[in-house]
């Protein structure tokens, strides 16, 4: 990885895969995001419907709703 971190826990936030212009990105960023291999993803508000959709399809058991005021606590 370019960051030097060899394994990342989770991922959260929004992805940007909302819209014409983005949609089509949204087979190869779901890929990008089973290599990362994260535990947990959290994909925000501007995800975008039809990704969010296809995260929680190809990764359920890494998928984590959330909505305005969630809060998560990770403990190491």
């Amino acid at each position: 990885m370019q960051t030097g971190v060899e394994q990342v826990y989770a991922l959260l936030g929004g992805f940007h895969l909302t819209g014409a212009l983005f949609e089509p990105i949204i087979p190869q960023t779901v890929e990008a995001l089973q290599k990362i291999n994260q535990a947990v993803v959290v994909p925000a508000h501007c995800t975008g419907w039809r990704a969010t959709q296809r995260i929680a399809q190809v990764m359920p058991e890494a998928f984590v709703p959330n909505s305005v005021g969630t809060t998560f606590v990770f403990r190491g």
